[in-house]
């Protein structure tokens, strides 16, 4: 009995005139099916087996024996091989109702790993965590994945020459057991070769002092896209290509530009995530011959970047008001890799432009000297500055991503602060250790940032003022699920000196504004003089602490509760509190915060609004 009776003309020409608007207006139908007598994955496995018949398209006979074919292959993967299937199609929806059999165990499990790889741990781990043994139900997935496995690993870790000398899956239904044989053929294992470096306007032995291998060393793709990540991290270069000549046995299919390599794909699809090499890492100089050693010649190709680099940036923020940045950027201004940058920052309180000159050493993005200076005015509520600062640094990064940063700071500061004025010439050394994690980068779901320093002034080498000063700040960003994210910073500062007089607002503490305490406007929280006037605090505290839901997409709700104040005498009699609600978008541009804050202790503002663009790191 066909499943379609015969339809009138009228309604065969009602489906002609309809079927285009139906099939671009929605979706075919999957088929709906009831299934028993199987349940967990193997029923999971049937269910996406089935989804996507369109039954319409069938006659009952034909649609009985798809179903039927389909669920003996979804069966097949779990050792199910000659189950009873029955298939009603008369119903809606269709039933299937099945008797699984015996599952097919397996008898015999050989597995060898021979060539250099038959003692390389991570071959090794691969073949011990292998979850089947003799004896159990046979699954299909874990055989699969450990072939996947062993060929990711040989094109990972330079065994290029690798095969299968055997691979088979012997099943007899009949007895129910199952015969695996994996022969893996790892061969030679290559080395890195000398490094060969084209294109490049920078002493090329810098460039080898960056690449984290040597000559003879085994061969690993990670190191080469970590050479390769770290070279186009020194801005030096607008394009980096790195790449072993390669001439192997293997057939390497190589992607077009812009697309990964199929091959790669494939065999490394079961590998935790690792930092990988485009395709044009993989192409070969089939021209060269193999070298006799199994040394791989690593060929780095380089363009220049351009030499001067411009951008703008125009924002707004309460706190400031409309704010407009010019930067200027050289990444290179000779061969040894030095770079020269300047900015220049314009909103109505404040005014500055910096400059900072950039020596890389040995490992150029982690040791460095540093020459910055600038010039700063500030003519903000009871504070009025103009200050002219030089400095000279040393920078460490260490392999855990703290950096450390020791300087020596000279600052002329003309000031007036809460109606008292002076001139003051300070010459203080300090250190720093900070370190900043962010996953994403542009709206970070996961992150921290820490930061202290310590400073000390002299009278004896000088300086105007003696004092001791320590800064620190750590903030806190982590999700729960995709759509809760909490946000957590304290910030503490203090300074100690005799002469609190002398030391200019540039090292005073203040609070109050967007990235302090809200509620408040921008550097409004401090101790005031006899006349009422802010004259800044000798210590800080702010903490915060917020949290945001994603309402839709890039838009999220955000809830906040900031509390802080700067103060003398080590400690405060009370802390500012502001709370309030907030909208979070996360633009082209980055994110953009509108917060509304009502201050707890200041019966003058009621509520107050708070704007600003940028990351809260």
């Amino acid at each position: 009995m066909q499943r379609h009776g015969q339809r009138s003309s009228a309604t065969r020409l009602a489906l002609l005139l309809t079927t285009p608007l139906l099939v671009f207006s929605q979706p075919l139908l999957a088929l709906e099916a009831v299934i028993s007598g199987v349940d967990g994955p193997v029923e999971e496995n049937i269910d996406a087996y089935l989804q996507n018949i369109d039954e319409e398209r069938y006659t009952d006979t034909r649609l009985e024996g798809e179903i039927r074919q389909r669920t003996q292959e979804a069966m097949r993967v779990f050792g199910y091989y000659e189950p009873d299937i029955q298939v009603d199609v008369a119903r809606t929806p269709v039933t299937v109702r099945i008797q699984p059999g015996e599952q097919v165990r397996i008898e015999v499990l050989s597995i060898d790993i021979r060539g250099d790889a038959e003692r390389d741990p991570p071959f090794e781990e691969a073949v011990d965590d292998f979850p089947l043994k003799e004896g159990d139900p046979l699954r299909h997935a874990p055989w699969d994945r450990l072939s996947s496995q062993l060929s990711g690993l040989a094109i990972e870790r330079g065994y290029f020459d690798w095969g299968f000398n055997d691979r088979r899956m012997e099943v007899r239904p009949y007895q129910q057991s199952a015969r695996l044989y994996m022969d893996f053929d790892s061969g030679p294992r290559y080395q890195f070769g000398n490094t060969v470096v084209v294109g490049s306007h920078i002493d090329p032995e810098r460039l080898k002092n960056m690449q984290g291998f040597e000559a003879g060393d085994p061969y690993l793709a990670e190191s080469i896209a970590r050479y390769s990540q770290r070279l186009g991290e020194t801005r030096w270069f607008s394009s980096v290509t790195v790449r072993p000549r390669l001439q192997t046995a293997q057939e390497l299919v190589i992607a077009p530009p812009g697309g990964g390599a199929a091959w790669y794909d494939s065999a490394t699809a079961s590998q935790p995530q690792r930092p990988r090499l485009s395709s044009a890492a993989f192409a070969s100089a089939l021209s060269i011959g193999r070298p006799p050693t199994n040394q791989l010649p690593i060929d780095v190709t380089v363009e220049p970047s351009a030499r001067h680099q411009f951008e703008t940036g125009i924002g707004f923020a309460t706190d400031v008001g409309p704010r407009l940045r010019f930067g200027w950027q050289q990444p290179w201004i000779n061969s040894l890799g030095h770079s020269l940058n300047h900015d220049l920052y314009v909103s109505a309180p404040e005014q500055r432009f910096t400059g900072v000159y950039n020596i890389p050493l040995d490992d150029p993005l982690r040791d460095s000297y540093r020459l910055q200076y600038g010039i700063r005015n500030l003519d903000d509520s009871d504070t009025r500055s103009l200050e002219g600062t030089v400095e000279i640094a040393r920078r460490w990064q260490f392999d855990n991503d703290w950096v450390q940063t020791l300087y020596f700071r000279t600052t002329y500061e003309d000031f007036t602060q809460g109606g008292l004025s002076d001139q003051v010439w300070l010459f203080y050394p300090g250190i720093q250790w900070s370190r900043t994690r962010a996953e994403p980068q542009r709206f970070p779901l996961w992150g921290d940032r820490q930061q202290l320093s310590l400073e000390y002034s002299d009278t004896v080498w000088g300086s105007d003022a003696r004092f001791a000063r320590v800064t620190g700040d750590t903030e806190w960003i982590r999700t729960l699920g995709a759509n809760n994210r909490f946000v957590g910073r304290i910030s503490v500062g203090a300074i100690e000196t005799d002469n609190f007089d002398k030391i200019p607002p540039s090292l005073r503490f203040f609070a109050g504004g967007d990235r302090s305490v809200r509620g408040y406007s921008y550097e409004s929280l401090s101790p005031r003089n006899d006349d009422g006037r802010l004259r800044g605090g000798q210590q800080m505290l702010t903490s915060t602490l917020e949290y945001q839901r994603r309402v839709r997409g890039d838009w999220w709700g955000a809830a906040f509760v900031d509390t802080g104040d700067a103060f003398d005498d080590w400690g405060p009699e009370d802390l500012k509190t502001g709370a309030g609600l907030g909208v979070r978008w996360i633009s082209p541009v980055g994110p953009i915060r509108f917060d509304v804050a009502h201050p707890f202790d200041d019966d003058d503002n009621d509520y107050r609004l708070h704007f600003s663009i940028g990351p809260e790191f």
